[in-house]
């Protein structure tokens, strides 16, 4: 049926005022926000940082949901997947860039003396900043996650928190990276903001620090925020993440079947590192010699039609006879070997290992590792093997990611492949105290604890807190280049 004109245009009038009333509401909702005025020197960049790190922490959060829908192979290993990957690699890296910028102008203007509670809120959230980038490294699915997911995990059972933060288990580092620190990022990020909006930017402390109030410049704030977004596409483009492939039992199998095979027995004998790791806590209770021999091979035994089980031969045998039945297996495989020499071996360890050794040249040794946790994310069992048979460490030195080759600066293998920069002070205090017997982990984690707790509580330390008016830092930031009543001043 045919619609009167009269009511078309009434209809289209309608639908056109409705678009505009909503159009109007999310312009002043989005104004609610707005600082409108602030001192002389508050258009300036140093003192808008924060409204870009709200522009990052809203690309981060579109590209991992993006990411987080599609998944690891996607992100790795496909063209677009690796532009969203990287555009996700270098927000993170202007981010804490511009936190770290911004914090460094209000510990030198010394901020903290007129807004204590905003400048606590800051702290946690540096530290949660840069949990959060550390936990995204890990989940990124490359040899770089292995060897900080080793290495995390290392720190956080020095700190005694090994069993709340696991980062070998992929499946509870996704929910740290992708809910639990984002979503206590987000409330005190809008705490934050919402209290240096009702109390204004900072003003000076000092009296010969001359200022005016005017109004917020927000469309000079909307170019840079322009600015920024080109940036980090560009670096995108041109500096893609980097990826270097994961390292695996099968790549160990086949191309240093001995090492494979001197791992399994230091497994089977519980005196490899897991087996002996104790650092604060044990947070490695598992049984290695069930964990990555028995069970596997077990497995094998039960899949396969008539085989002869030589682990169960050997674990007939008394404790002497083991003793001499390892001694050999290990002079053994410490040496040259072929698959058929040991076969044909009369010793059933010999005859067990190789059988382990051959399951994981094939890929399924570390398929059956992965079945026996509950979750398939969770590498616990394969990264701790992998640390144990030394190639991981012998494969980090290779792309220059051991701590003493600054390795914890890095995102990639490559020279500029340089991601978490702010962690050189962390990396000196570990390469600095690798040498002592009595320090480790558990030393520097209290180290770094202390720091925080130094920085946090700055507020309220006497002669601490003035220090960086006595160095006169705020000049960096304060001078006639911010401030126009400074510039008719010196005229």
């Amino acid at each position: 049926m045919d619609v009167p004109s009269g009511q078309g245009a009434g209809s289209g009038a309608a639908e056109a005022n409705g678009s505009s009333s909503i159009k109007s509401e999310l312009k002043s909702f989005v104004k609610f926000f707005y600082i409108n005025e602030v001192p002389s020197y508050g258009n300036n960049f140093f003192f808008t940082i924060g409204v870009y790190l709200l522009e990052l922490f809203a690309l981060l959060a579109l590209t991992g949901i993006i990411m987080l829908v599609f998944g690891p192979y996607w992100w790795d290993l496909t063209t677009v997947g690796t532009f969203v990957r990287s555009i996700h690699l270098w927000a993170a890296e202007a981010f804490v860039t511009l936190m770290l910028i911004h914090f460094f102008v209000q510990l030198s203007t010394s901020a903290y003396k007129q807004k204590r509670l905003v400048w606590m809120i800051g702290v946690v959230l540096l530290l949660l900043v840069v949990l959060e980038y550390a936990f995204g490294i890990g989940l990124r699915g490359d040899f770089v996650s292995q060897w900080n997911d080793k290495a995390g995990a290392d720190l956080w059972n020095g700190l005694g928190l090994g069993y709340w933060v696991n980062p070998l288990n992929n499946g509870a580092l996704l929910g740290w990276h992708v809910a639990i620190v984002p979503i206590l990022l987000g409330l005190l990020i809008f705490t934050h903001y919402m209290l240096v909006k009702s109390k204004g930017l900072n003003k000076p402390y000092r009296s010969d620090i001359p200022y005016s109030m005017v109004p917020a410049d927000h469309k000079a704030m909307y170019k840079r925020m322009t600015y920024i977004l080109v940036i980090v596409l560009a670096f995108a483009v041109l500096l893609r993440a980097p990826y270097v492939p994961p390292l695996t039992m099968q790549s160990i199998a086949q191309s240093s079947p001995n090492v494979m095979a001197v791992t399994l027995l230091s497994e089977l004998n519980q005196s490899s590192h897991t087996a002996t790791y104790l650092d604060t806590i044990d947070p490695y209770t598992f049984n290695t010699s069930f964990v990555y021999v028995v069970a596997p091979y077990d497995t094998y035994i039960n899949s396969s039609y008539n085989a002869k089980n030589a682990m169960a031969e050997y674990l007939s045998e008394g404790q002497q006879e083991r003793s001499i039945s390892y001694a050999e297996a290990y002079a053994f495989f410490s040496k040259n070997w072929s698959m058929q020499s040991a076969f044909n071996s009369s010793n059933p360890l010999i005859v067990s290992v190789a059988t382990l050794v051959k399951m994981a040249q094939a890929g399924t040794y570390q398929e059956l590792l992965q079945g026996e946790v509950a979750s398939g994310l969770n590498y616990t069992y394969v990264i701790r093997f992998l640390s144990d048979s030394r190639e991981l460490q012998s494969t980090a030195s290779i792309y220059g990611l051991r701590t003493h080759q600054w390795g914890m600066l890095k995102a990639g293998g490559m020279w500029w492949q340089v991601g978490s920069y702010w962690m050189a002070p962390y990396n000196y205090l570990e390469i600095a105290t690798s040498g002592l017997p009595w320090w480790g982990d558990l030393e520097n984690g209290i180290l770094a604890t202390a720091a925080l707790l130094l920085l946090l509580l700055l507020p309220f330390i006497p002669y601490l807190r003035d220090v960086p008016d006595k160095l006169k830092l705020y000049k960096i930031f304060w001078n006639r280049f911010t401030i126009p009543e400074m510039r008719k001043k010196k005229k």
